[in-house]
């Protein structure tokens, strides 16, 4: 399958070092809105939407990982982008994984959240896949935003589990499914050791869809890896804990 030409929503410094930034299945680049401000300051910001999602193309699918990694590239290369630090969260960070095995020429460092090199419960993201085609996103989102949040959270803020459920639900049935066939076949674990870029892997304590072992495993094989856990944080832990992943990440940006 041939690249698409992503939605994208580029600010921050015009002279500063590039940051891509992939989002989570389900959501949209407004995922990463509490990193934003921050980022901006010192990075030329690329947020994306993933194929699918927002108002990026909605090609018919399965997608693989491999198309998602070409849509990147497709990417940088649009906006003359040489090298970028290339940061996702869970979908988006298992495509930051596949550039940073096939593509390291492209990728100055990687910030990996809440991801993993295999999902243990692949075989689900095939039966949610008919799922969403058959009853639409709109069917799967209360679960969803429930796993990417602690319960203690969406208790405490009705308004942002309102917000995240209608982000869930905007996104195109065959998009996510396309997505979600992508998972369900995806396995990197062979190809970390490849990867040499500076990798900062953030795990979110209460993540049931992806735990920190998961994250370990990245952060234990890449060359050159650190892992964060995060307290308190489930699966979207950048909006769950941004006062501890904004300043990680600059960090580790910074340090790439």
């Amino acid at each position: 399958m041939s690249a698409v030409e992503v939605e994208v929503a580029i600010t921050g410094r015009p002279d500063g070092p590039v940051v891509v930034l992939s989002n989570s299945l389900g959501s949209t680049f407004r995922m990463w809105d509490a990193q934003l401000e921050a980022l901006e300051e010192r990075f030329r910001v690329i947020r994306y939407n993933t194929r699918g999602h927002g108002g990026s193309p909605v090609p018919q699918g399965p997608y693989t990982i491999d198309d998602l990694a070409d849509d990147v590239i497709a990417l940088l290369d649009r906006f003359g982008v040489d090298r970028a630090h290339v940061v996702g969260l869970s979908l988006g960070g298992m495509t930051a994984m596949r550039l940073g095995v096939r593509n390291p020429d492209r990728v100055r460092s990687l910030g990996l959240l809440c991801t993993a090199a295999y999902l243990p419960t692949a075989s689900a993201y095939g039966d949610r896949a008919v799922t969403v085609r058959a009853n639409g996103t709109g069917a799967v989102a209360e679960a969803v935003v429930q796993r990417w949040f602690t319960a203690e959270y969406l208790a405490a803020d009705p308004d942002s589990r309102r917000y995240y459920e209608s982000m869930v639900a905007a996104t195109p049935a065959e998009g996510y499914a396309g997505c979600c066939e992508a998972l369900a076949v995806m396995d990197q674990r062979g190809d970390l050791a490849s990867i040499t870029a500076p990798t900062l892997a953030i795990a979110g304590a209460d993540d049931g869809a992806t735990p920190p072992p998961l994250l370990e495993e990245i952060a234990d094989t890449v060359k050159d890896g650190r892992l964060l856990v995060v307290p308190h944080a489930a699966h979207l832990a950048n909006a769950e804990q941004p006062e501890i992943i904004t300043p990680a990440l600059i960090e580790h940006l910074e340090q790439s």
